[in-house]
């Protein structure tokens, strides 16, 4: 039996030649050779146990959200955790969810329960999946700040979970950036609150993004990490590089931290920016910018 042939009786939703711009928030991407979307954990394990028996890597991704994909697409197969994967229970000041829901989803389910901690982080265009990831922050706050356990599957296929206190979270990492496994699902613990309030702050959270990010061009969000002691936004202004373009690509003029997509723009064009940008940075500040993005299907 061939990989795909395989692969089609372990998992529901299979398509072959994918487009990958439709499944990233740059819309930009060439083909996946093999798109997978599990519709559960057990699925998934059953999945990475195929596909680990037949020694066939695989790519993953959430929401796409924080991803650069080539212009030549990805080889082999791409798993993503998606809405068949969102469903959400609340048990006291508890909220468990699948990794496949939005942030901006969960965090106003949180709200209608009463339930506080997630308003920072209800911004972040991502999936939950990818926040624990990468321990996605904004605005001061960090998904770690409110996780209790994470459920994933290992790089061996097995359904594990594990404690707060062994998730290796730092800033932009966690233990999954590290050793592998695929989050399958995360229990947050939060706090009561009051509704109206709840709800005031995130909406003063989303009129602050809106006004200062350019969220009407297609971008992966913030393109660079923090570098201690800066702000990578105010070094690449202080460099003249607001609105600095090459192709279809080009640093945002609302925001210099964000490297948008405002022409048609190819994963050339973007990684031209932000090379730019990074030599130009140290060029006059001695600083150097590492990308928060992933990079996909590059070589």
């Amino acid at each position: 039996m061939s990989i795909k042939e395989a692969i089609i009786t372990q998992c529901a939703k299979v398509s072959f030649d994918e487009p990958m711009k439709k499944h990233t928030t740059f819309r930009i991407g060439g083909n996946a050779d093999i798109f997978c979307e599990p519709q559960n954990a057990e699925e998934l394990s059953g999945l990475i146990k195929l596909l680990t028996e037949r020694n066939e890597g695989y790519t993953v991704i959430g929401n796409g959200s924080n991803v650069l994909v080539s212009d030549e697409g990805i080889r082999g197969v791409v798993i993503k955790i998606g809405d068949a994967m969102s469903e959400v229970s609340v048990c006291g000041e508890k909220i468990t969810a699948g990794a496949g829901i939005l942030l901006s989803r969960l965090a106003k389910r949180a709200m209608n329960e009463g339930l506080s901690g997630m308003e920072c982080i209800s911004g972040i265009p991502g999936s939950l999946g990818g926040a624990v990831y990468m321990n996605a922050g904004a605005y001061g706050a960090e998904i770690a700040d409110i996780i209790d356990e994470v459920t994933y599957v290992s790089t061996d296929g097995e359904i594990l979970t594990l404690k707060k206190e062994a998730l290796g979270l730092g800033y932009r990492k966690s233990i999954f950036m590290e050793n592998g496994g695929l989050v399958t699902s995360c229990t947050l613990r939060l706090k009561k609150g009051d509704r109206e309030r709840i709800a005031e702050d995130m909406a003063e959270i989303t009129k602050r993004r809106v006004d200062k990010q350019p969220l009407e061009l297609p971008s992966a969000g913030s393109t660079f990490k923090r570098p201690e002691g800066y702000f990578a936004g105010k070094l690449i202004e202080d460099c003249g590089l607001k609105g600095y373009s090459y192709g279809g690509a080009g640093v945002s003029e609302k925001h210099a931290g964000f490297v948008v997509n405002h022409a048609n723009a190819s994963a050339g064009d973007v990684l031209a920016v932000i090379r730019h940008v990074q030599e130009k940075v140290y060029e006059k500040f001695g600083v150097r910018l590492e990308p928060e993005i992933r990079f996909i299907g590059f070589n």
